[in-house]
């Protein structure tokens, strides 16, 4: 029956069987196809040709995506997740607060007061539970809070509240992967210095000739003399993307316990998020969890056909809330009244406004308007609509 199908996803372990699969499901009749795509021969030289080809409406890359994200959070090395909002015109950043955090024991109003740039802490998990706070909710050690600002305002809020430190400079990936190459590739552009290492000879050969800015390493990661020797105690950063989760998460907690300023573990089976967490681990980034919540987006977008205006999706908090951007349609029944006189269901939260390319950290007293983007934090709903927010 997949003639009667909306959506059809093909996201096995090869590119090939994906990219026939879908162009069978389109000639029968699926409405949208979706295919994971994730050699880089075929993303970086005839990605678009296949999509047009094949009639794909959209190609996953989950190793991309993964590397994309990576990228971001080494830009700071504080932040445990970033996603980008509004023509990247809003940023919300997730990060742990430690025991001796300067942020501990102030409110919100406090802290907006006596800011040197506009931002709103949106969401904050605390004992598992996800608090959209008010003006009086004060910060406690270990809360993971998600802070929207424009990103040019981020550097400078983190700088202010004591919780920036120095841009990951030097960085070590462990694993010649596909997320590894991606990576490379970004950190190398933006002019960070790269050391890949992998115990497989022909693996290494292949890297450092894709890739001849790098400098790759033939050697066991699990082997700490060996990674003392290559100098990981002088790195900024560590990032573990071996294709075994346990690996991942042991060698991440040694890079932990000798100083390495950031530690990012590729972990797949969320189980063992936990486990990781316990040992010190902040950043774990799931390759599989990154194509559920693309799927989701794609589903969800789709909506747009009957009526939606859903742009951007995004798991916050661990996967217990949501952040969409929404386009306001000229029929939204409450454009120009201000934030303050709305009254939104519970756990909603509008945590920004992109007006003619202008980002708004919003206030009581702002108001929404015909075309403006809107970036919503939502904490136990499913929105599909901006009406959808109002009680």
């Amino acid at each position: 029956n997949v003639y009667d199908a909306d959506l059809f996803i093909a996201v096995t372990g090869s590119d090939e069987l994906n990219m026939l699969a879908c162009f069978i499901a389109r000639t029968l009749g699926a409405k949208n196809t979706v295919a994971r795509i994730r050699d880089p021969e075929y993303n970086d030289k005839s990605l678009g040709f296949m999509v047009n080809q094949l009639q794909l409406s959209a190609p996953l890359n989950p190793e991309a995506s993964v590397a994309h994200s990576i990228a971001n959070i080494l830009k700071f090395p504080s932040a445990v997740n970033i996603e980008t909002f509004a023509s990247r015109k809003f940023e919300i950043i997730e990060m742990i607060l430690g025991e001796d955090s300067p942020l501990i024991g102030k409110n919100m109003i406090d802290l907006r007061r006596h800011s040197p740039g506009k931002f709103l802490i949106c969401a904050v998990l605390r004992q598992n539970e996800v608090i959209i706070p008010d003006g009086r909710f004060e910060l406690q050690g270990g809360d993971r809070i998600a802070l929207t600002a424009a990103p040019n305002e981020i550097g400078k809020l983190l700088r202010s509240f004591g919780l920036i430190t120095r841009k990951a400079k030097d960085v070590m990936l462990l694993g010649a992967s596909r997320i590894a190459y991606y990576l490379t590739q970004s950190l190398l552009a933006s002019g960070h210095n790269v050391t890949v290492i992998d115990k497989k000879p022909e693996r290494c050969a292949e890297f450092a000739e894709a890739i001849p800015g790098a400098t790759v390493i033939c050697g066991d990661g699990a082997d700490q003399d060996m990674l003392i020797e290559e100098g990981i105690r002088q790195k900024d950063a560590f990032v573990a993307l071996t294709g075994y989760d346990e690996n991942n998460i042991l060698i991440s907690y040694f890079a932990s316990s000798q100083n390495v300023q950031k530690v990012i573990a590729k972990v797949n089976r969320p189980e063992f998020h936990p486990i990781a967490g316990k040992l010190g681990i902040e950043t774990i980034i799931s390759p599989i969890q990154t194509v559920a919540d693309e799927m989701v987006r794609y589903a969800r977008a789709l909506q747009n056909s009957v009526g939606s205006n859903v742009e951007k999706l995004y798991k916050i908090m661990d996967g217990r809330a949501e952040a969409l951007e929404f386009k306001v349609s000229s029929d939204f029944s409450h454009a120009g009244k201000a934030l303050k006189e709305i009254k939104f269901k519970q756990n909603i939260l509008i945590a920004g406004i992109l007006r003619n390319r202008r980002p708004i950290v919003p206030s009581g007293d702002d108001v929404i308007l015909p075309g403006d983007k809107v970036i919503v934090i939502a904490a136990d709903h499913r929105l599909y609509d901006l009406s959808d927010i109002i009680e």
